[in-house]
């Protein structure tokens, strides 16, 4: 795992110095602690640049930018590779000789092997720049589930590309500014989908997407996969069972390679137990695990079940216990590592969770996330398909009905964050959209009637919808007869789980130099749980079916009941017990929103938010969520523009 940086003047005069990149680089120290190299091509139009954090082949020649042979080709890397054994075999028998034992080299002669299709080849995270002296060609890309992040600017001739937005805001000559429409986009779906940002020039490339800038500047963008591409398999129950579990354990077994120590973030649900219980069995010993809780609030904590997962495999689990002392530290640092800034409450106790892992000596960690969007894990899920059936038929009605059903809406009030029939949903339907928009919406178009001014809307003249509208219209291309629930799954896949959850996980364990892995997002076992049957998924009204069933094969029944069994709590936050007025945090939190100097900008209706705020402090609406996004936005913006 590394920092990557660089850029390109592709259509520029001036030449690149070795300051201009070391600048750019030494913004990433934190994802690569352990070292750092730059490369500058002959001409000095080419720059890359790494920070590097050593897992596997831990010697400085296995380190980037790396070259080949004949020094015409070369990457600079940040991922792992879990296929690139297999690969470098491959390799070396169509005559490549590899100097080192790591899967960067693999990459680097994979391209010269096979091109831009070399993606197709690798299972892993990844995001790299490759340089072709020879061919003029740079090629980026960025890997199939969207693991590891690519951030990259256009400007003046110059391509600027970096593992998080501030290397590319660190180059003297970028000029920094605010997207407005990243901001609208922030505030419906809790962080920006790709290719958007929250400034100006800068993108972020999407998952499962390549970028090549050619030899006469022309750049051009490709797809190289997709779940929906996959044959659809059909299959009984006890099949997918062993087909789910062959694949987990094989995956989990090969993102255990590495040569540093490494262990299990543990909270004692179904993800992270069978995780733990699985590395255990691979080491031949238990593995370490760790653990978060809260102070004072019990019914937050999942201690319980992740000691009795601890216990049952003699493994030492290490326990964090935060309190408000650590949002108070928190909150200042959040914007610096969330320059792409994320709406979810989980970065805080995930923040905790990777320094409590660097403090103990543990470098690269396995986590579950992915796991409830590819086997259907949320209760919401089940709602949300028995609320696509209604939809069918609600469809139908005559549009004056449709119009009806939305001004009853109006009658409710405005600071509830359910979006029921009464407002968002009948907005929705009387606009003859899709239902489902993702599981972490703040505002919908309808709040943000009330929330954005007048002279915002009018700017921005558009909707956040376009976005899952083009979500819906792709899927359909590839497979006009997908179900809802593979609609569903397709459009978590493509925003929610790359822009929201794993870049949660990869900027809060970077922020501590900590690698982290999601064996469950294995493209193999992806492309599997997409093209399940719906019933395989969801039994009844039973999420995760599926993987419960695999479960049992795998934990030990001593405690299947209270692991496998009981109600999903999901990785737990106390933000919305912290927000009511009562807690000494709570006008902390509330002036950061209402003291924010993004005021400045005429974007919100206040008197909307300190409504949104005093529904929650007198528990007539749980609008934590959308506080927290205003929260996040807040800091992210008093942070980059102040």
């Amino acid at each position: 795992m590394c920092g990557i940086s660089g850029l390109y003047r592709f259509n520029n005069p001036k030449k690149i110095s070795e300051p201009e990149l070391v600048k750019m680089r030494d913004t990433l120290v934190h994802r690569g602690p352990d070292g750092a190299a730059d490369y500058i091509s002959p001409d000095k139009k080419v720059g890359l640049s790494q920070r590097r954090l050593a897992i596997i082949d831990l010697s400085r020649g296995a380190a980037c930018p790396m070259t080949n042979e004949n020094g015409k080709v070369w990457i600079t890397y940040n991922g792992e590779i879990y296929n690139f054994k297999i690969l470098r075999e491959e390799l070396i028998k169509r005559g490549h000789r590899l100097k080192t034992k790591g899967d960067t080299e693999v990459i680097l002669h994979g391209y010269e092997e096979w091109g831009c299709e070399i993606v197709e080849k690798l299972n892993g995270m990844f995001a790299f720049v490759i340089w072709d002296e020879t061919e003029k060609i740079l090629f980026a890309a960025r890997d199939h589930m969207g693991i590891k992040p690519f951030y990259y600017a256009f400007q003046n001739g110059v391509f600027y590309f970096g593992s998080e937005i501030k290397a590319i805001l660190a180059h003297p000559e970028f000029k920094k500014d605010l997207d407005e429409r990243g901001v609208s986009s922030y505030l419906t779906f809790s962080a920006t989908p790709a290719p958007q940002t929250l400034f100006k020039d800068v993108a972020k490339l999407p998952a499962a997407h390549y970028l090549v800038i050619e030899k006469d500047g022309s750049v051009r963008q490709k797809e190289y996969w997709n779940p929906a591409f996959a044959k659809k398999e059909s299959l009984n129950e006890s099949s997918y069972v062993k087909e789910v579990r062959v694949l987990l354990e094989d995956s989990i077994r090969g993102q255990m390679v590495s040569d540093v120590p490494f262990g299990c973030f543990l909270s004692g649900g179904i993800d992270s137990s069978l995780n733990a219980t699985l590395m255990s069995r691979v080491l031949g010993k238990p593995v370490e695990t760790f653990s978060v809780g809260y102070k004072n609030l019990a019914e937050k904590n999942e201690f319980e079940y992740s000691r009795l997962v601890a216990k049952s495999l003699g493994a030492k689990n290490h326990e964090i216990l935060l309190d408000e002392s650590h949002l108070r530290e928190f909150l200042p640092q959040y914007a610096r590592f969330a320059d792409d800034p994320n709406g979810d409450q989980v970065c805080f106790p995930l923040f905790w969770l990777a320094k409590l892992t660097h403090d103990a000596g543990v470098t690269v960690i396995q986590i579950g996330e992915g796991s409830d969007e590819i086997f259907s894990g949320y209760d919401t899920y089940v709602k949300a398909l028995k609320l696509s059936k209604a939809w069918n038929q609600f469809k139908k009605m005559p549009n004056f009905l449709k119009t009806f059903l939305y001004g009853l809406g109006e009658l409710g009030p405005l600071t509830h964050a359910r979006f029921d029939f009464g407002k968002e949903y009948a907005q929705r339907l009387k606009m003859n959209r899709e239902p489902f928009w993702g599981l972490a919406i703040a505002f919908g178009d309808h709040a943000k009637e009330n929330l954005l001014t007048g002279e915002f809307k009018a700017r921005l003249n558009e909707s956040s919808y376009t976005f899952v509208q083009n979500y819906y219209e792709d899927l359909r291309k590839i497979d006009g007869q997908a179900d809802q629930l593979e609609k569903m799954t397709y459009i978590e896949i493509k925003n929610r789980l790359p822009e929201f959850l794993l870049a949660r996980a990869d900027k809060m364990t970077m922020a501590h130099s900590i690698e982290g892995r999601v064996p469950f997002l294995d493209k193999r076992l992806v492309e599997l749980a997409f093209n399940m049957p719906a019933h395989i998924k969801i039994k009844g009204n039973e999420p995760k079916h599926i993987l419960k069933k695999v479960a049992e094969e795998i934990i030990p029944k001593s405690i299947q009941k209270e692991i496998i069994w009981r109600k999903k709590q999901g990785f737990s936050n106390p933000i919305s017990e912290w927000l009511k007025p009562e807690n000494p945090v709570s006008r902390e939190l509330t002036n950061t929103v209402l003291n924010s100097k993004i005021r400045e900008r005429g974007f919100l209706n206040y008197d909307y938010v300190k409504k949104i705020v005093h529904a929650h402090q007198q528990q007539d609406a749980e609008n934590n969520f959308r506080i927290w996004n205003l929260i996040t936005l807040s800091l992210w913006y008093d942070h980059w523009f102040r």
